[in-house]
């Protein structure tokens, strides 16, 4: 029945989306390894890198506000949130105004892992996109796709 379908590309590489996908499983898989070995995964690294970048500039972050900054779901975060905090390294609190939002700040143990996990993310990117000729090229042509 295959031999029936009318396929777009003779084969599976020439597809951009295909290699796409291909390449981000890979990149991920090795981000959950790297990320195991302090008990974090890739996801909740997201999250609190998003929530540190936020940090810098106010002292007032909110769950929604993390979900734009990751472009992640608010109800994800907000499990994700549940448990990092379970974990001690955030704290929700009741935002001041807005009775509907929480405030979100990373705890010193927080702060520590997430210092952990930007060098090993570090590393493992330099390891990953360093087999790209272009790397910057790359990042340029990933931000037009962004936007």
């Amino acid at each position: 029945m295959a031999n029936k379908i009318n396929f777009h590309y003779k084969n599976p590489e020439e597809d951009s989306g295909y290699l796409l996908w291909q390449t981000t499983m890979l990149w991920q898989r090795q981000m959950n390894r790297a990320l195991d070995e302090i008990h974090l995964t890739h996801t909740q690294f997201v999250i609190m890198i998003a929530l540190g970048w936020l940090l810098k500039s106010s002292k007032s972050v909110t769950q929604k506000e993390i979900a734009v900054q990751s472009s992640t779901d608010s109800m994800m975060v907000s499990k994700i949130l549940r448990t990092l905090q379970k974990n001690e390294l955030v704290e929700r609190k009741e935002h001041e105004t807005d009775t509907r939002a929480k405030c979100v700040s990373l705890t010193k143990k927080g702060i520590y892992k997430l210092q952990q996990a930007i060098e090993i993310i570090n590393r493992v990117n330099d390891s990953y996109f360093g087999k790209l000729s272009n790397e910057s090229k790359f990042r340029d042509e990933l931000k037009k796709m962004i936007k």
